[in-house]
C-alpha cells in the first residue's frame, strides 16, 4: 500500500513491514528521558485546547514558525490559542522534508484519527475535531493510550517531588519516576544566579552552604531523598566532559571565589565542574543508578529572545567543543576505582558520532550487557537521517542488539509517535539488510532483537 503515512510508511521492503507489524508495533514503551510536567500528570486535567496540548513549550515548532516569517505574537506572544494554532497550520505545508511534517501528521492520526493534511484551509476544522476529543485524552489517558509502562521526568535537586508523591499515592497504571538533574550547580557563568541557587538548595536540605564540602553534603542529601522517592537515574546536560585532578584545598579556594562572585578562570571552572560531576557519579554507582550525559548543546544563542521569553525559547544549537580527551579522563577516573555506573551518553554534534561510540567501548564490562550506551539520536538529530546514522555507528562500533532504544526527550504528551517513528526506521534498516543478503532471514532471532531494542533492553537496564 503506497501513499503518505500508510501502513508501509518508512518501510521499504516486505521484510521490514513484517518485522514492524509482527514484532515492533505492539511493544510497550519505557520513556526513560522526557520533560513532561509531573504536575500535569498528577492533576490529570483535560487540556484546554489543542494549542495547550500541542504547541505550548514546543520549541521545535517555534523554530519552524520563526523560519516561516510568523510574528512572535503568534508563537509565544499574546495571540489567542486559536490564532496560534492557525499560524502553525499555515506553516505545516512549508515544513515538508523537515521531521516536523511527519510528526505533525503522525500525531494527528494517532490518537485523533485525523488523516487530512493540516494547512490554513483545514485549520479550523481540525482544531475543532481535536478539541472535541480532548476530554478523552487527559495526560494519564494519553500515556495509557500509547502503552507507556514507565516514564522518567527531569527534575532539579531542589524539587519537592510533591507531584510524584501524588502520582504514587494514586496509581493509574504507568510508573512515573523522577530523574536527578543537577545542571544548575554547574552554571558558573552567572555567579549571582548560582549563589541564589545555593541558597535554595541549602533551604530544602537544611544545610548552610558555605563551602564546597557543605555543597556536596547538601547535594548528596537531595540525591538520597530522590532515591527514597524511587529515582534510579541521573542526567546532566553539559557542553563537553570536564576532567581534572583536584585536591580539597583547591576546591575550597575555588568555592571562596564563587561565594564572593569573583569570576573563575577557565581552569578553575573546569576543575569545579569536574569535581561536582565526579562526586555525583560516585553516588550514582553507590546507589546502583544509571546515569545520562547529554553533550554538545550551545544554548540561549539569541540574547533578545532569552531576555523576553527565557530559556528553552528555541534558540539553542549544536556546539563544537573538543570532547574525546575529557571523556576519556572522566570515565577512566571513575573506572579506576570501580565507581563507573551504567552510563548513557548522547551526542548532539554528528561530527563526533564515531568518537562517542568508540570511546564508550573502552569502559564496557562488569558483567553488565550494554553497560555503556551510545544513546539515541538526540534533539537536532532525532529524525530519520540522524536515527539511521546513530543506529549504523552503534552497529559498527558496538552491539546494536543491546541498545536501550528510543526516548521522547519532549515536553509534549503527543511525542510518543517518535517511538513509532524510530521503530519503523529500525525495522526498515534490518529489513533491507535481510533482503540484500547482509543478514540471514532468521525472523525469530531478528524479531527478538527488535523487541529487545524497543522495550526489553530498557526494562532490564533500568531494573523496572
Amino acid at each position: 500500500m503506497n501513499g503518505f503515512l500508510k501502513e508501509d510508511f518508512l518501510l521499504s521492503t516486505g521484510t521490514a513491514k513484517r518485522l514492524y507489524v509482527d514484532y515492533a508495533a505492539g511493544m510497550p514503551i519505557i520513556d526513560y528521558h522526557n520533560h513532561l510536567p509531573p504536575q500535569e500528570i498528577a492533576e490529570n486535567k483535560p487540556f484546554e485546547n489543542m494549542t495547550a496540548l500541542w504547541l505550548k513549550g514546543d520549541h521545535y515548532k517555534w523554530r519552524a514558525l520563526r523560519a516561516n516569517g510568523i510574528e512572535e505574537k503568534y508563537i509565544t506572544g499574546n495571540a489567542t490559542d486559536a490564532e496560534k494554532f492557525a499560524a502553525w497550520a499555515a506553516t505545516v505545508p512549508y515544513t515538508m522534508r523537515n521531521p516536523l511534517y511527519h510528526w505533525t501528521a503522525m500525531e494527528l492520526k494517532n490518537p485523533f484519527g485525523i488523516t487530512a493534511s493540516l494547512n490554513e484551509n483545514t485549520a479550523a476544522e481540525i482544531y475543532a475535531q481535536c478539541n472535541a476529543q480532548l476530554s478523552h485524552f487527559t495526560p494519564q489517558q494519553l500515556l495509557l493510550h500509547y502503552k507507556v509502562e514507565m516514564l522518567c521526568t527531569t527534575d532539579d535537586p531542589t524539587d519537592s517531588l510533591v507531584y510524584h508523591q501524588q502520582i504514587k499515592s494514586h496509581p493509574f497504571g504507568v510508573r512515573v519516576l523522577p530523574t536527578f538533574r543537577a545542571d544548575k550547580v554547574l552554571l558558573t557563568a552567572d555567579l549571582p544566579a548560582l549563589n541564589n541557587y545555593f541558597k535554595t538548595l541549602g533551604e530544602v536540605s537544611n544545610i548552610a552552604i558555605t563551602s564546597f564540602e557543605s555543597l556536596m553534603v547538601a547535594l548528596k542529601a537531595r540525591h538520597t531523598y530522590f532515591h527514597d522517592m524511587g529515582c534510579r537515574l541521573s542526567d546532566n546536560g553539559i557542553d563537553t566532559f570536564y576532567a581534572a585532578d583536584f585536591t580539597v584545598d583547591e576546591l575550597e579556594k575555588i568555592f571562596v571565589k564563587i561565594l564572593a562572585q569573583s569570576a573563575l578562570t577557565a581552569a578553575e571552572t573546569n576543575t569545579y565542574r569536574a569535581a561536582v560531576l565526579y562526586y555525583l557519579c560516585t553516588w550514582n554507582h553507590e546507589k546502583q543508578w544509571a546515569q545520562q550525559f547529554h553533550v554538545g548543546a550551545i544554548r540561549n544563542n539569541n540574547t533578545r529572545l532569552l531576555r523576553t521569553i527565557g530559556a528553552d525559547a528555541g534558540v539553542d544549537s549544536i556546539g563544537d567543543w573538543q570532547v574525546a580527551q575529557g571523556m576519556s579522563r572522566f570515565f577512566d577516573k571513575l573506572d579506576e576505582t570501580d565507581q563507573l555506573a551504567k552510563t548513557i551518553v548522547y551526542n548532539l554534534n554528528p561530527a563526533y558520532n564515531e568518537v562517542f561510540a568508540a570511546m564508550i567501548g573502552n569502559f564496557q564490562g562488569g558483567g553488565i550487557a550494554g553497560k555503556m550506551q551510545y544513546g539515541s539520536a538526540w534533539w537536532f538529530l532525532d529524525q530519520e537521517d540522524g536515527m539511521e546514522k546513530q543506529i549504523n555507528v552503534l552497529s559498527n562500533f558496538g552491539l546494536l542488539s543491546r541498545f536501550v532504544g528510543m526516548l521522547t526527550d519532549s515536553r509534549s504528551f503527543l511525542s510518543y509517535s517518535r517511538h513509532e517513528y524510530f521503530r519503523r526506521i529500525l525495522c526498515n534498516l534490518i529489513g533491507k539488510d535481510v533482503e540484500s543478503g547482509r543478514l540471514p532471514n532468521d525472523e525469530a532471532w531478528l524479531g527478538k532483537m527488535i523487541q529487545a531494542i524497543c522495550f526489553h533492553n530498557a526494562k532490564a537496564y533500568f531494573n523496572c
